[in-house]
């Protein structure tokens, strides 16, 4: 395996690395899920507010008489929750990723989608693009740093790191993916008029200078498959998933040897026909070529962040980032932009058995988990680190339990990769010699919350069998650190950190608590 597998540990890191976390119960209680997010150490929180969960009279067909670019022509309660998740993140200085997501309203599809095989929450079909450029400018307007809400007392904080919409590439959230017979590809036709309009929108509102990304990819997909006796409108159809790098390719009008499309095809997808109409693409394009990164989804399912086991051409896991920044490097080339976009990992986590039959232990997923960090830290061009979910949802009918990647059980209780998250760990050899300076990453990940709250300088231990070999400072972006140093037995290591003794932002019992990370073993000879 190429690329991150073989990245040198000398690789340029990304020193300012966001730590994400994502997890329903933000919209329900910000305030207690914030304080959490903050003692696990996270960052930036990702948000996504859904187009028809905010739009006035989302069921019908016909569109209401508003000015759908104002925020106050949309119902106050629709805007409540995300308004307390923006005035909490402020308050705990959390960075707010939020994507711009569908569903739409149905007033802004056209026409009605056939019955069954999508959850109507989240789809937006054949949606209007203008409509959504619209919605974005509301959202734009409202946060950003200069709105007060009618009947407010003082302005929305600002927004500055934006997604456009969800997950394009699978039909549960933009369909059709392809028609006839799924021999045309559609939903990159849609995402590029829903990206044009929304990064417009953003620009429009005084956004311009912000992180907005594009993208959302999940990570897996079908290879498009002519109809058959199991899939009778073929694959993707409707509702299946477009393998990401195809889905990319196609938004940007090139084929898949990177030649622009040209003919009836070309025509079909809304691509240029000529070269004259080719070299006119980026320019009429701009959320396409001006935008600031891609974002992906690329869970790994139950493999380790570098094997390729069972991987197909096209997909976007998170072994598979290098053919990704390929991929994006080599559509912006054919037009001339030597670009190169970076790369943000938006949704990403292990699913754990328990509670899920077929998945990796939590304490794989742990191991799992700092070792996709290590190798994303190692990459300047990676931008992020993200944490789907907080807390696993409630058990639901065996023998599946739900999307069960959260550091925490249903119940609350903490799986593994609690302790894994909020202290990373890694080392890339766990069998050398005494004398050999062996390195090892890892971060006190809330460290540099702590300080900016005025509790000190803030260490954390290296420890060795559970005795400390070695102390160092953390102060820096995001409490990381890389060092190589000798140890002198073999044994268990793990860190440990010390909160400080007083700290607003901390739950009382967490006042001067020592906490540890994962634990594990090394051979020393």
């Amino acid at each position: 395996m190429t690329g991150l597998a073989s990245l040198p540990a000398t690789a340029a890191a990304s020193r300012t690395q966001l730590a994400i976390i994502q997890d329903g119960s933000d919209l329900n209680n910000p305030v207690g899920a914030f304080k959490e997010f903050r003692q696990l150490g996270a960052n930036a929180v990702r948000v996504v507010i859904p187009w028809a969960e905010v739009a006035p009279r989302p069921t019908s067909t016909k569109r209401p008489n508003i000015n759908a670019t104002d925020p106050n022509a949309y119902p106050a309660a629709n805007w409540a929750p995300f308004d307390a998740i923006m005035r909490t993140a402020q308050t705990d200085g959390l960075t707010v990723d939020l994507t711009v997501s569908g569903g739409a309203p149905r007033w802004a599809e056209s026409p009605p989608p056939p019955a069954g095989g999508a959850n109507r929450a989240f789809l937006a079909w054949k949606p209007n693009a203008a409509a959504y450029g619209q919605f974005v400018r509301a959202v734009g307007t409202r946060y950003s740093g200069h709105f007060t809400p009618k009947g407010g007392t003082g302005a929305l904080p600002a927004v500055h790191v934006w997604a456009l919409f969800n997950e394009p590439n699978f039909g549960q959230d933009l369909g059709p993916q392809a028609i006839d017979g799924s021999r045309i590809l559609t939903a990159p036709t849609y995402y590029r008029g829903l990206v044009n309009q929304g990064y417009n929108a953003l620009k429009a509102t005084g956004h311009a200078n912000n992180t907005i990304l594009i993208g959302e990819f999940a990570a897996m997909g079908y290879e498009p498959a002519r109809p058959s006796r199991f899939a009778p409108q073929g694959l993707p159809g409707n509702f299946a998933q477009t393998r990401p790098l195809l889905f990319i390719r196609q938004l940007y009008c090139v084929d898949n040897s990177f030649k622009p499309l040209r003919g009836s095809y070309a025509k079909a997808v809304g691509c240029p026909t000529t070269a004259a109409a080719t070299r006119k693409f980026r320019s009429q394009n701009p959320g396409l070529f001006n935008i600031n990164g891609l974002s992906l989804h690329p869970y790994a399912q139950t493999q380790s962040p570098v094997s390729n086991a069972g991987n197909k051409v096209d997909y976007g896991l998170f072994q598979d980032i290098p053919q990704v920044e390929a991929t994006i490097d080599r559509v912006n080339r054919v037009y001339g932009s030597f670009k190169k976009l970076p790369i943000y990992n938006t949704e990403y986590g292990y699913i754990t058995n328990p509670p899920h039959p077929g998945y990796d232990s939590p304490a794989t997923a742990a191991y799992y988990i700092n070792w996709a960090e290590y190798l994303s830290w190692k990459q300047s061009r990676v931008q992020s680190f993200m944490q789907y979910l907080l807390a696993d949802p409630p058990p639901v009918a065996k023998p599946y339990d739900g999307f069960a990647s959260g550091l925490e059980f249903s119940n609350g209780s903490h799986k593994a990769t609690y302790d894994a998250f909020r202290l990373p760990v890694y080392m890339p050899l766990t069998t050398f010699s005494r004398n050999s300076n062996a390195e090892i990453w890892g971060s006190a990940r809330p460290a540099p919350f702590m300080t900016k709250d005025g509790s000190g300088t803030q260490t954390v231990s290296i420890q060795l069998n559970g005795q400390t070999i070695k102390t160092l400072n953390v102060t820096g972006y995001g409490g990381y650190f890389d060092i190589k140093m000798t140890f002198p037995k073999s044994g268990t290591v793990r860190l440990a950190y010390t909160y400080p003794s007083t700290n607003p932002f901390l739950p009382t019992n967490d006042l001067g608590k020592t906490i540890f990370s994962r634990s594990f073993r090394i051979t020393v000879h």
